[in-house]
């Protein structure tokens, strides 16, 4: 089978270009050629940028049985690729996002047929893929193309840059190393289903051309369910380490900065637990093997090895927000006791 790829140099599109050259399917990526792929001399390589008039024109002649868009953050760009693909392609993938759906659920574990999409633009990420996915389900009706949609949740693995509440990365490790405080969301009781590339991807590869996905949505994530905390918790584990986590509310960090923490804010202090039930009927042979240890064991070696990089503007912010925690909790308990 031949897969064309928009992106192919990212966290998810590099576990499903390796997964795919490996199951000996033809890889071809389309992207801006500005990160270098391991996988060069075994792909096919175009170097397009969508936001260019000529990107029409470099893919005029490609043809691919599946084509997986893992660039489109709205309606503008998904319309771009299904007209790009018209005729040239048996099947699209669209990948949106788990972000996409309104909060409060209506079911738990969630499941697609029971939830809505997002409607609020205060969140921009998820608005635009909710108004990504509503544009495809009008074009499932309007051309013959199969639109399936893919809603990862989130999902870390080698070259992962979205790690932790604060986004620091190998900081986490750092910190606990040094013993310093880390700032956990709420009282990091929230349950969620944190996955990892190479099982994703896995997905990702037998979804395509598999009738049984055409003109359908699903989310695909791990299956074992834990904690917050427990993402911190299995750092610590790994490295002989005990975090000493310090709870903040959700609603204090998103007012605090709410470039930074909005996520948190309107995505994460709601469960993120997914049920696998109508992916898994649809493709039976997929199933998720990694842990969530596994996973971060793998993960910090990674960082250890190629991106053990400490950002020091976060570690001066995590500091400052829990020191402002500490101060916070002494000073209401000296009031309260002195009311007693």
């Amino acid at each position: 089978m031949k897969i064309l790829i928009l992106g192919g140099t990212g966290l998810i599109s590099s576990a499903i270009v390796r997964q795919g050259l490996a199951a000996g399917h033809e890889i071809v990526v389309v992207n801006r050629g500005k990160r270098p792929s391991p996988f060069a001399s075994q792909i096919e390589t175009i170097c397009a940028d969508r936001r260019e008039e000529n990107f029409a024109s470099k893919l005029e002649k490609v043809k691919a049985d599946a084509v997986i868009d893992m660039i489109s953050y709205n309606a503008a760009d998904a319309r771009q690729t299904v007209q790009l693909f018209q005729g040239k392609t048996s099947h699209l993938i669209f990948t949106s996002s788990s972000a996409a759906y309104k909060r409060p659920f209506h079911s738990f574990p969630l499941r697609e047929d029971a939830e809505e999409l997002w409607d609020d633009p205060g969140f921009a990420y998820a608005y635009y893929k909710a108004e990504m996915e509503r544009y495809l389900r009008q074009a499932r009706k309007e051309q013959p193309i199969p639109i399936t949609i893919i809603r990862p949740s989130l999902t870390f693995g080698a070259g992962a840059t979205n790690f932790g509440l604060l986004r620091q990365n190998y900081n986490v490790v750092h910190r606990m190393r040094q013993h310093l405080p880390l700032v956990m969301v709420g009282e990091g009781t929230i349950p969620w289903s944190f996955t990892f590339s190479d099982d994703l991807a896995k997905g990702y590869i037998l979804s395509c051309c598999n009738p049984k996905t055409f003109n359908d949505d699903f989310h695909i994530t791990n299956t074992e369910v834990v904690l917050w905390e427990d993402l911190y918790r299995a750092i610590g584990e790994i490295i002989g380490e005990t975090p000493q986590l310090v709870y903040v509310p959700t609603q204090t960090l998103q007012m605090a900065d709410p470039d930074l923490f909005g996520h948190l804010w309107y995505e994460k202090r709601f469960p993120g637990v997914f049920s696998m039930e109508k992916f898994q009927k649809a493709v039976p042979a997929y199933q998720p093997s990694i842990t969530l240890k596994q996973g971060m064991s793998d993960l910090i070696d990674w960082w250890e090895k190629n991106a053990c990089e400490i950002d020091s503007g976060k570690m001066r912010l995590e500091d400052t927000i829990c020191q402002c925690v500490f101060d916070f909790q002494k000073t209401l308990c000296e009031k309260l006791s002195g009311q007693a």
